[in-house]
């Protein structure tokens, strides 16, 4: 089994294309597993500022044929060009998989360095590609490890102490842009009721912010302030609240948006300055709305140049912790790989152990002899497994089981069976996702 990923993100194109890619990305790895038999396991990754499939083929000859696929399901998806999604794409294999999704996860490649939402985002796109049934075994040890690893960066480095994110940023950014930089007084409306928002609403309140409205077309707004305090918002008392508010924050990727000059009537005498923050990937607010009078627009490239630079020492220590889990992860991987290999030929060996034993049996009896002779050729096959054993895990550990298995084949005949993908999870996900916005504020993705 080899695994593989196909990463676009905002270091390598721009957002507009990056959102775009992942239209359809909650489908994308139940339909790969079902329209090719190249794809033995998927599981789909997708944040404000990239998108990335992680994979597992049978063989490292399906991997060609298992990206083939992806990329033209994505194209079918999308309307996109297949030339333009395959150039899209960075493609990895081997150790490049794990430490890539290591560093992803603990921050190290995020727009905002350090940020700490991107591990929750890896831990929810494990647990709904094991709600689906689409994540393999090897996929759920791979995002099991990068978790860990992400506590690990958290806890051992300053990274983790500085507690920033892409949220944080666009927040300290708004205060630099306010006349009054009290949040306290400020008026915020936030579009969204995923986790984003959700995140979005602590950080608020941790800024001394109380006035927060929220507005979701799903009708999930009651439900999400119940928990977390603030007002819900419907299409009658959303316009109301636009006019009024500080601060207008976009947190739900929607198919439609706010346009500008819906925006520009409904604040018409309105006489504070509004700071428009749209960290939607697929972009809730118009961009014109940043040319309005009394309009601020902040977007995910403005928290991007915004970003505050890392220590380098704290930096190299994270670095150092990615590193060295994702070589560790990669030689248990392959030292797992040859396990199925080693029980195969300690099976082999053991029926014909019994089979001869059955004779000697038959031939004498249970007797003092016979217990002697089978213990003797016990023995004799336990020594004689021990040096193939051996072999078995450094030649993995050097990436090369396939000549063990190969070998195994030629001598004994033996066929070596691959262990089952892992279980899907039982209990539900709530993605916290929901449906498109309006570019009249009446209609939005929460």
């Amino acid at each position: 089994m080899v695994l593989f990923s196909l990463v676009a993100t905002h270091a390598d194109i721009d957002l507009e294309t990056v959102a775009q890619l992942s239209t359809g990305a909650s489908e994308l790895a139940t339909s790969a597993l079902s329209g090719s038999p190249a794809v033995t396991g998927a599981v789909v990754l997708a944040t404000c500022n990239r998108f990335e499939i992680y994979g597992e083929a049978s063989h490292p000859d399906d991997v060609e044929a298992a990206r083939a696929a992806l990329v033209a399901q994505i194209s079918e998806r999308t309307g996109l060009n297949e030339q333009l999604v395959s150039r899209s794409f960075n493609t990895r294999t081997g150790g490049e998989v794990s430490q890539h999704l290591f560093a992803v996860s603990s921050g190290l490649d995020s727009a905002v360095v350090g940020e700490r939402e991107i591990a929750g985002q890896v831990r929810r796109a494990l647990i709904t590609a094991q709600h689906e049934g689409t994540a393999s075994s090897g996929l759920v040890r791979l995002f099991q490890a990068a978790s860990k690893t992400a506590k690990d960066v958290g806890a051992q480095t300053a990274l983790g102490s500085r507690g920033l994110s892409i949220v944080s940023v666009a927040l300290d950014l708004a205060t630099d842009l306010s006349e009054n930089p009290d949040w306290s007084t400020k008026k915020a409306v936030v579009f969204g009721t995923g986790a984003y928002a959700g995140a979005t609403m602590s950080l608020l309140r941790e800024r001394g912010c109380t006035d927060i409205s929220v507005f979701s077309s799903s009708g999930r707004a009651e439900a999400f302030v119940a928990t977390r305090g603030g007002k819900a918002l419907d299409a009658d008392s959303l316009p109301s609240a636009v006019a009024a508010a500080d601060v207008m924050i976009g947190c739900s990727g929607s198919d439609t948006r706010v346009e500008a000059d819906e925006l520009a009537r409904v604040r018409a005498g309105s006489p504070q300055t509004l700071i428009a923050i749209d960290l939607a990937l697929t972009h809730d607010f118009d961009p014109a709305v940043g040319e309005l009078d009394g309009v601020e627009l902040l977007t995910l490239e403005s928290v991007r140049l915004a970003a505050p630079q890392e220590q380098a020492e704290s930096l190299a220590q994270a670095s150092g912790i990615v590193t060295g889990a994702a070589a560790a992860f990669e030689q248990e991987r392959e030292a797992r790989s040859v396990d199925s290999a080693i029980v195969a030929l300690r099976r082999h060996t053991m029926n014909v152990l019994d089979a001869e034993m059955e004779k000697v049996r038959a031939r004498h009896g249970c007797t003092a002899a016979a217990e002697e002779v089978e213990f003797a050729l016990r023995r004799m096959v336990k020594q004689l497994l021990h040096v193939p054993t051996v072999r078995a895990r450094e030649l993995a550990s050097n990436g090369q089981q396939e000549q063990y298995i190969a070998a195994l084949d030629a001598l004994y005949g033996i066929t070596v069976e691959q262990p089952a993908a892992a279980p899907a999870a039982e209990c539900p996900v709530d993605q916290g996702q929901a449906g498109p916005a309006s570019a009249d504020l009446r209609r939005e993705t929460a």
